[in-house]
C-alpha cells in the first residue's frame, strides 16, 4: 500500500483536491461543502492519481536512471498490471463523479485525461509544449472546484496563479530528469536549449509570477487578507527564481510547492474573509 500511495502521489493528490475545494470556496465566497464540489474533489484525486501513475508507466526506463530508488514501478515495488489497472479504475471513477456533477465538468475531465495520456508520447518530448501541457492542467484545479459550483470565471485567476508556478516546477524536474531523458532520447528544454538557458527561462516565469500574483487577484477583487498571506508564497517564488538564476535546483520544487500551498490559503482567504 505504501508503493501504491507513493506511486499515485498521495501527497500531492491531496494538495489538488484541496485546490478543488479552494475554487469551489472561491467561487461562493464561504465555506460550504455541496455534494458537487465533494464529487468534484474526489474526480479531481481520482484523475490526477491516473495522470502520475500513467507518467510512471511510459517514463519506467527514465525513471530507473533518475529515481531508481524512490519510483514504485522503476524499483518494482508495483507491477506494471497493478499500475495499469489504477489508471482505469482511477479514469472510470475520475468521469463518474465529473458526470454527477454536470456535463461540463464531465468534458472538463475528459479534455484533462486527454491531455494526460498524450503527454508522455506526445507532448513531454516537445520542449516547451510538455510543461505549458502540466501546467494548464495540474493548475486547473481551482478552476474545476468553481466550474463544479457553477461560477467557471471565479476560477480563473487561481488556475493562471497555478499554472505559472507548475510550469516553473516542470522545467526544473526536466532539468533534475536530464540523465534519464537522455538515455531515452527524450528532447526536453534542457537538452534542447541546454540546462542554463533552461533554467533562465524557468527563473523568469518565476519572476512573472510574482507582479501578477498582485495584478490578477486585485482586478478580480480579493480581498487585503490575501495580499497580507500571499506575501510569503511571493517570498518564496523569489528564492526559488533566485536558486535558479544561479544554476541551482535543490529545494526548488520544494519551495514551489510550499508556495502553491501558501498561495491556495491566501485566495480562499481573500474571498472569504
Amino acid at each position: 500500500m505504501a508503493a501504491v500511495l507513493r506511486l499515485i502521489r498521495a501527497p500531492n493528490l491531496l494538495i489538488a483536491a484541496a485546490g478543488v475545494l479552494a475554487g469551489g470556496w472561491i467561487a461562493v465566497g464561504r465555506i460550504a461543502f455541496p455534494k458537487e464540489l465533494i464529487f468534484a474533489a474526489i474526480s479531481g484525486f481520482a484523475l490526477g492519481a491516473v495522470g502520475n501513475t500513467w507518467n510512471d508507466i511510459r517514463d519506467v526506463a527514465a525513471d530507473r536512471v533518475n529515481r531508481p530508488g524512490t519510483r514504485p514501478l522503476a524499483a518494482g515495488q508495483v507491477s506494471r498490471g497493478v499500475a495499469e489497472l489504477i489508471v482505469f479504475d482511477g479514469a472510470l471513477l475520475g468521469l463518474t463523479f465529473a458526470g454527477l456533477v454536470s456535463g461540463w465538468l464531465f468534458l472538463a475531465a475528459l479534455a484533462a485525461l486527454a491531455v494526460m495520456f498524450a503527454y508522455s508520447p506526445l507532448l513531454k518530448p516537445r520542449p516547451l509544449v510538455g510543461n505549458v501541457a502540466v501546467a494548464v492542467v495540474a493548475g486547473s484545479p481551482p478552476f474545476y472546484g468553481a466550474l463544479a459550483v457553477g461560477a467557471p470565471a471565479a476560477g480563473v485567476v487561481p488556475w493562471v496563479l497555478a499554472a505559472l508556478l507548475h510550469f516553473v516546477r516542470e522545467i526544473v524536474k526536466d532539468a533534475e530528469d536530464e540523465p534519464g531523458d537522455r538515455t531515452i532520447g527524450r528532447r526536453t528544454l534542457p537538452i534542447a536549449v541546454g540546462r542554463r538557458r533552461a533554467l533562465v527561462v524557468a527563473a523568469g516565469v518565476g519572476l512573472l509570477f510574482v507582479p501578477a500574483s498582485l495584478l490578477l487577484p486585485r482586478n478580480a477583487g480579493y480581498g487585503g487578507a490575501y495580499f497580507l498571506i500571499a506575501l510569503l508564497a511571493q517570498m518564496a517564488v523569489l528564492v526559488a527564481a533566485t536558486l535558479l538564476l544561479l544554476g541551482r535546483v535543490e529545494r526548488v520544487s520544494a519551495l514551489l510547492k510550499g508556495a502553491m500551498v501558501i498561495g491556495l490559503i491566501a485566495l480562499v482567504a481573500g474571498k472569504v474573509a
